[in-house]
């Protein structure tokens, strides 16, 4: 009987040790392989490697990436007749050598645009700028990117559209052919209509009409990407429901595109992503400068694990979730609405610690099991 003791030891310790053991190799893109990928946004930095730690948490916990910057078209296209693909061609390659899905972003968008482009006053030159941009490009990552953001965010808050250089030269016409083209290049790419705050109501009506529009007119829209610049308390899980449902009840994919969950207070109650606002900051704006509070860190893991058990509610609808950055280090908020700031909005803390939010959506997964 003397033995028994030492024997219950170790086969606890040995049970301890390997409970420890899953828990440390556990990742988001293993917990939520059966319901839909698990995507981040890639730097420049990220994408050619230049921080081994950083590259190893990402090939660990993500099966899908997107360029956070360097696909837009101000590094894309720099000039009228000039092309640059050194570091669009790194990320694509490193999506194949990690078997990964690759998701183009992006190809349309009123801002970041190169100098040149903004200068295009007529039709003819801005239809031509179209076909030439949009089939250079797509064309020349055929069948390696899987899709693709074809026009980023032509909505206003109201849900009328934005009156960016491609409605003025081109009218509402621009968003069909956009779409028309993009299909003509790679007809097996998946397509969406990427926007911010088109969770919410009026939005949503406008992004809705905009969806329906092209589909009539002939446009393949596979699917509406839902960026997800959240806060801590908004919008209500209500409205996300109420959008994935709406957006899937018109034939496409509903996906997470730029998930992140600000802490900080916002001037004006500011929503969205609209970068061009900027604000002045102040110590009431930056109140978290070094550490989070653990009161604010189980707030934000309580958000993420509402929104992620909705998701899962509806994971048949939804073909991913992409956070908008590997690291909190990484995330724009730390710069957006008001510059300097220390934001905490992801899963992962800037020393690449998963934070109290992650534990939770692998906690959700373990009780779904």
């Amino acid at each position: 009987m003397k033995f028994i003791k030492p024997y219950l030891f170790a086969v606890t310790t040995l049970l301890a040790v390997s409970c420890t053991s899953q828990k440390e190799t556990a990742s988001l893109k293993d917990a939520y392989k059966n319901d839909f990928y698990i995507g981040t946004a890639l730097s420049a930095d990220q994408i050619e490697v230049k921080k081994v730690k950083e590259d190893s948490l990402i090939r660990k916990e993500f099966n899908a990436i997107t360029a956070e910057n360097i696909m837009k078209s101000m590094y894309t296209h720099p000039e009228k007749d000039k092309y640059d693909f050194a570091l669009s061609d790194k990320f694509v390659a490193y999506g194949e050598k990690n078997k990964m899905f690759i998701h183009g972003h992006t190809l349309i968008w009123h801002s970041q645009l190169a100098p040149w482009m903004e200068k295009i006053a007529d039709s003819t030159e801005m239809k031509a700028f179209m076909q030439d941009h949009i089939n250079t490009i797509v064309s020349k990552y055929k069948g390696k990117i899987n899709s693709w953001d074809v026009v980023n965010e032509a909505l206003n808050e109201d849900g009328t559209l934005r009156q960016s250089v491609f409605l003025k030269t081109l009218g509402e016409k621009y968003l069909v052919d956009a779409f028309k083209l993009a299909a003509k290049a790679d007809p097996k790419a998946e397509l969406y209509y990427n926007d911010y705050n088109i969770e919410e109501p009026a939005k949503r009506v406008g992004a809705i009409a905009l969806i329906k529009k092209i589909k009539a007119e002939g446009g393949k829209v596979d699917g509406v990407g839902i960026q997800g610049h959240w806060r801590l308390n908004s919008p209500s899980i209500e409205e996300i429901e109420k959008s994935i449902l709406e957006y899937s009840a018109l034939g496409v994919k509903v996906a997470f595109t730029e998930l992140d969950i600000t802490v900080l207070p916002n001037p004006w109650d500011l929503k969205g992503a609209e970068i061009s606002q900027k604000f002045e900051g102040s110590a009431k704006m930056n109140p978290y400068p070094k550490a989070l509070p653990d009161s604010i860190q189980n707030k934000l893991a309580e958000r993420y694990a509402s929104i992620f058990k909705l998701f899962l509610k509806h994971k048949d609808k939804i073909s991913r979730v992409t956070f908008w950055g590997v690291h909190d280090g990484q995330s724009w908020l730390n710069d957006w609405p008001i510059k300097g700031r220390t934001n905490y909005p992801l899963p992962f803390d800037k020393d690449l610690r998963h934070k109290k939010a992650y534990d939770s959506l692998l906690k959700l997964k373990e009780t779904k099991e």
